[in-house]
């Protein structure tokens, strides 16, 4: 996960700059999804579907995430994104993606997303993508 955000934040002109040298707002979309357990392997390939949709589209994927131990009906999709202006031309993009239409039809038609809920949040200056100052074991 450390690699992603490294990558997430590597400064390029489609990417934002982190959001700890302060000459950036990121803004992450946190989407909590209720998946049917019993249908998990579709979820999984719906969201590695995302995996070329979505930075295509212009999003910053963070990642998707499926249940591991615990609740095992809760999946999670994180999206970073410049401004809310960024994630609204990244939607006009995705909508218009043959993929990303297709991949969308996929999860209305095999009914394993139950409920999904979107959520935005502001990364907080001097905390997204700060390494582990801890020396590696050995």
């Amino acid at each position: 996960m450390v690699a992603t955000v490294a990558a997430l934040s590597a400064d390029s002109d489609t990417r934002a700059k982190p959001a700890t040298e302060g000459t950036s707002t990121m803004i992450m979309c946190v989407i909590r999804y209720q998946i049917d357990p019993f249908q998990r392997d579709a979820f999984k390939k719906y969201a590695e579907n995302w995996g070329r949709i979505i930075p295509r589209c212009g999003g910053h994927l963070v990642g998707y995430f499926l249940p591991y131990e615990g609740t095992n009906d809760v999946a999670w999709g994180l999206i970073a994104f410049d401004s809310l202006a960024s994630y609204e031309g990244y939607r006009a993009r995705l909508k218009a993606d043959p993929e990303g239409r297709e991949n969308f039809a996929t999860s209305q038609a095999k009914r394993f997303i139950l409920r999904e809920e979107r959520n935005f949040v502001e990364v907080v200056d001097g905390t997204f993508g700060v390494p582990a100052a801890m020396p590696a074991a050995r």
